[in-house]
């Protein structure tokens, strides 16, 4: 008896261009397919009703709302084979393939391009077909980069490269032309807050007269906006560097080709207000717990650190702030620092005890001593370390430090010399200044909404987290070679089907890079986190190689 095989379509198309016509290209993909199904009428072949369409979505993801629709009916077992046109259409990465012909491996089913012919059961089928995806995903990288590249040169001409269309502003081909009905609203939002110096104020005033968002229509066909004014919007209009026909593009400003709605010497006058009233709130608030090192941080562009801070679960949290930040976004300025006073402080002051306690430091900061005065002072910078350490007021070694310079790989402190020359009672002619420069590492650890900053010497930390997730690996990788499906160990466990091949993937690790997990050797980069978001290559050198970089 012939065994029925129920056939599913799977068709998709990356741009939305063509998709509003009648016969598009899903369309033309969907016939393809059926006809050559109805050629395998006689192996049993039989398509299924249902339709499974991506239309203006990038082969880059699975994260596709037909293809997770049909990988679930799929699991269910109402489908045994996916049809598609070419192979690039289910997918373009070799990484995601691989996933998907487990889940069709696990379930006994299969896949068939129709223009393109392979036996999956077979070592060369396999293999030709992960050549072939290797070149579908280096196209769509090279792709990607491309547009990239052209997104950067276009916006360094000064272009408007699409989006939403600001407040003020028409779309006008590759750029922006004023907008008579909004743009009135604009002038006066930069008017009002020069007159009233307060956002909460102008606010005020265009509650007080119905000035609302624009209204636009949503993908539904449902209008929204025509709101109030929020003082987060205000505050993004007011920093918007395109008003004053500017374009900006990955913290660099470029000379716009629209028309500028706000003169520069105005805008300009609007920053530096909201930088000052900024400053003004951070140090009323900063009284309670001062910032010691206030007006001595930097970083790599030279823009000072500024004390800020933040109450989290009725507990003041303090930071060191750049000021570009206080104006500005974490896009524009992906190099600017927010880092945790209650990290900063004791990396800092822990970088100055070290120092302190260096044999060689004497001998370089006071290179004509005695040997009776080399003594007195390795003793008294003994005795400043310790009062350092126990130092919970940190009144006693912040004024060493004149400036701190944080770039992203490296810290560089300069200490004050007339602070030093008074702390070990020498005069200031005899201190070295080259000895007064500390330059060390610096290392930034993220892990969820925890951050550890690492000054000097990296120390072996042991990732509990990291160890538990190789074991659970582990364990689930013993249960499939026993014979356990993956969808077994997801109903038991309740996790998903992708976390549990996540943690086996991170189980399977190289032997060397196993053993520096274990011992707390591993990159301070090497987390759980980053694991389960890069795809890591399959041969053990490669992966050393790929680990080694993140150092």
């Amino acid at each position: 008896m012939r065994t029925r095989v129920r056939c599913a379509i799977y068709t998709r198309k990356s741009t939305e261009e063509g998709l509003e016509q009648d016969f598009n290209s899903l369309d033309a993909q969907y016939e393809a397919c059926a006809a050559y199904i109805a050629s395998q009428k006689a192996e049993g072949w039989t398509l299924v009703k249902d339709r499974y369409d991506d239309g203006g979505l990038s082969g880059g993801t699975l994260g596709r709302p037909a293809l997770q629709r049909l990988l679930a009916d799929i699991a269910s077992g109402q489908i045994d084979r996916i049809i598609v046109y070419k192979i690039d259409r289910l997918t373009r990465s070799l990484s995601d393939f691989a996933k998907i012909v487990d889940q069709l491996d696990a379930m006994e089913a299969s896949f068939v391009s129709v223009t393109q012919s392979f036996n999956i059961a077979t070592s060369m089928g396999r293999l030709t077909l992960n050549m072939l995806l290797s070149f579908a995903q280096f196209e769509r990288e090279v792709t990607a980069e491309r547009i990239r590249d052209k997104v950067a040169a276009s916006k360094r001409k000064g272009l408007w490269m699409g989006g939403t269309v600001p407040l003020g502003y028409a779309k006008d081909g590759r750029t922006l032309a004023i907008n008579p009905d909004e743009a009135p609203i604009i002038k006066r939002i930069y008017k009002a807050y020069l007159d009233l110096g307060a956002i909460f104020k102008v606010k005020a005033v265009l509650d007080r007269d119905g000035c609302r968002t624009r209204i636009t229509t949503g993908p539904n066909g449902q209008p929204r906006g025509g709101k109030l004014f929020s003082k987060t919007h205000l505050h993004a209009l007011l920093t918007s560097p395109l008003y004053a026909g500017k374009i900006t593009h990955k913290g660099k400003i470029y000379d716009g080709q629209h028309p500028a709605l706000i003169q520069q010497a105005m805008w300009d006058q609007v920053q530096e207000r909201l930088s000052r009233t900024a400053a003004r709130q951070r140090d009323k608030g900063n009284i309670a717990a001062p910032s010691p090192l206030v007006s001595k941080l930097f970083d790599a562009s030279s823009d000072r650190l500024t004390p800020s801070h933040t109450v989290r679960n009725g507990r003041r949290i303090r930071y060191y702030v750049s000021r570009r930040l206080i104006i500005g976004t974490r896009a524009q300025h992906p190099d600017a620092w927010r880092l945790p006073a209650v990290q900063l402080e004791p990396a800092l002051s822990g970088l100055l005890q070290s120092y302190l306690l260096d044999e060689r430091t004497a001998y370089q900061i006071l290179p004509e001593a005695s040997a009776g005065e080399m003594r007195d002072l390795s003793s008294k910078m003994i005795d400043l370390s310790e009062r350092i350490g126990s130092d919970a007021e940190m009144a006693v070694w912040p004024h060493l430090i004149e400036r701190c310079d944080i770039a992203a790989d490296a810290v560089k402190l300069k200490l004050d010399q007339k602070a030093f020359a008074t702390a070990f009672d020498i005069k200031c002619a005899r201190l070295s200044q080259d000895a007064l420069l500390l330059i060390a590492p610096f290392n930034l650890r993220k892990r969820g909404f925890e951050t550890k900053i690492i000054i000097g010497a990296m120390q072996g930390a042991i990732d509990a987290t990291l160890l538990q997730n190789i074991a659970l690996g582990r364990n689930w990788y013993e249960e499939i070679n026993s014979g356990t499906t993956l969808q077994d160990i997801a109903a038991r466990t309740r996790i998903d089907t992708k976390r549990i091949r996540q943690m086996i993937e991170i189980a399977l690790l190289a032997p060397d890079v196993l053993e520096d997990i274990i011992s707390g050797q591993q990159p301070i980069g090497l987390t759980t986190e980053w694991l389960k978001t890069h795809d890591l290559p399959i041969r053990w050198e490669a992966q050393q190689a790929l680990v080694a970089s993140l150092q």
